[in-house]
């Protein structure tokens, strides 16, 4: 019953110094709604009791107990004490020091009373809990139609997966059509090759037998003239010369020509004609079969292949004109770390290159970066819309433009540089000065020798991609027009040590 009697009082003591430090409190604090979470003291180890008043200035929520020092100590009395705020050090203003109590929806940033009274003065602002709920609200919506776009762009995955798959049968189907003509091409060829064996046959059976009626009168004649020389000599042996002039008479009034017969043997030369007529004909027919299938195929991959997998509509909006028009299509981009040249050092979170060769850099192997050529892509693909990039460049080497992610990146022929292919499309400073590069053609360029900063403006939809020179006002260096297949990534090619690319 003693110790009752104690825990008792000391519980009775506790309470009613409890009620005291309240009643202090009322003349000490700032009043502020109460929160509410429940707010534990900072300051108690064990088991925290709930805290009492939060201080601003020390950033600290504090029990009845380790709030004395705050009311008696004299080196407290400048303290700000509030009811207790959750996550007070989250809450403060660190300006003025007093508690976050609204949202200025101009500056979209917390504010205190003061802040409200000062520098936001005038501006539309709002609780922290309608803030947040109105965007919470914003961000609902927002979060639905992110979860709509996710589930569309989904779902024309699968229909390009699909696609692919369709196009892969579509592609064996018509590659075993392609077989089946090429096999009625070649049964035709050996057709042809049937019927002039047959021609020549006909030919050298009808020479054979020219030969053979040639020579069995050739035969006759011959023994009709051997016949005749019998006779001369028979007469030539008659001793009287009355029998030798009779006999001769005689023979003369019954001689058969003696002449020797005319022979035409030209059928060997006929048939060397024969040779050449299948030979001309042959070249003709190959030159025609190759450029019939060149230009249909080609022809088909101009209407067919090389159209847009969709079919967007030209924006109607008018052509951006001067650098704030440019700027409405900013796209943030920066450079993938799996494609950057061994020679190229990347700083600034990814967005400036520099050629520090011959040092190299210790990137990972990794298939899609460049080998040869000291090229790097961005890791951002532009497709669809309209686009504006603006870079920096420095030295004589460096280059900028857009290329398919299908560009080879371990080639070390021309066609693996963004100057030399018909996927890429670049402009750069060489010792010339400013030009433009696509599949191996180069254009010489109208600019200041001095540009630095270039901008990229690239309209998908009309396939169109343009070089300006950032001034005021802006300066079109080159447009190249084509129909854009795939979506294009910005890429780099600095070929010369010191040549740096900076995106802005």
């Amino acid at each position: 019953m003693a110790t009752f009697s104690i825990n008792t009082e000391e519980n009775l003591k506790e309470n009613q110094h409890h009620d005291n430090t309240e009643a202090e409190l009322e003349g000490h604090a700032i009043q502020l709604p109460n929160t509410q979470r429940e707010v534990l003291c900072d300051s108690c180890m064990d088991s925290p009791s709930k805290a009492l008043k939060s201080c601003l200035t020390c950033l600290v929520s504090y029990c009845g107990a380790h709030l004395r020092p705050h009311l008696e100590k004299d080196k407290f009395q400048t303290h700000r004490l509030v009811d207790p705020l959750y996550e007070i050090d989250c809450r403060a203003c660190e300006v003025h020091r007093l508690p976050l109590t609204s949202f200025c929806l101009q500056d979209g940033c917390c504010v205190c009373l003061d802040c409200e009274s000062e520098e936001h003065e005038g501006h539309q602002t709002k609780t922290l809990e309608a803030a947040r709920t109105q965007i919470e609200t914003e961000l609902q919506k927002k979060h639905k139609e992110i979860s709509q776009n996710i589930s569309g762009v989904e779902k024309t995955i699968e229909k390009l997966q699909s696609n692919g798959d369709l196009i892969k049968f579509s592609a064996q189907e018509v590659c075993a059509l392609v077989e089946e003509q090429f096999s009625r091409l070649q049964a035709t060829v050996e057709e042809a090759r049937k019927r002039v064996e047959q021609l020549l046959e006909g030919e050298q059976d009808l020479a054979r037998r020219q030969t053979e009626g040639i020579q069995a009168h050739l035969e006759q004649r011959r023994a009709k003239l051997v016949d005749t020389l019998a006779k001369i000599d028979k007469l030539s042996e008659s001793k009287s010369d009355a029998d030798f002039l009779k006999g001769y008479s005689e023979w003369e009034k019954g001689v058969a020509d003696v002449c020797m017969p005319a022979v035409h043997v030209n059928r060997r030369d006929y048939l060397h004609s024969y040779g050449q007529a299948v030979a001309d004909v042959t070249q003709e027919l190959c030159d025609l079969v190759l450029h019939s299938y060149s230009e249909r195929m080609s022809m088909m991959c101009k209407n067919g292949v090389n159209s847009p997998m969709t079919g967007p509509q030209p924006s109607p909006l008018p052509d951006p004109e001067t650098r704030e028009d440019f700027l409405k299509h900013t796209k943030s981009l920066t450079f993938d770390p799996d494609t950057t040249h061994l020679f190229l050092r990347r700083t600034e979170d990814d967005r400036k290159l520099t050629n520090t060769s011959p040092w190299q850099h210790s990137y990972p192997d990794h298939p899609s970066r460049f080998e040869f050529w000291r090229q790097a892509m961005s890791s951002e693909s532009l497709y669809l819309g309209r686009h504006y990039i603006e870079a920096e460049l420095s030295g004589e080497g460096a280059h900028i433009g857009v290329a398919y992610r299908s560009i080879d990146r371990k080639g070390q022929q021309s066609s693996s540089c963004i100057t030399g292919n018909d996927y890429s499309w670049c402009v750069g400073r060489d010792s010339w000065g400013f030009s433009a590069w696509h599949a191996g053609e180069v254009t010489a360029l109208e600019a200041n020798p001095d540009i630095t900063r270039i901008g990229l403006y690239l309209d998908f939809d009309r396939g169109s991609v343009s070089f300006y020179s950032v001034t005021d006002p802006m300066k079109l260096l080159h447009t190249y027009i084509t129909n854009f297949i795939e979506p294009l990534y910005v890429t780099v090619w600095l070929s010369k040590n010191g040549n740096v690319v900076s995106l802005v």
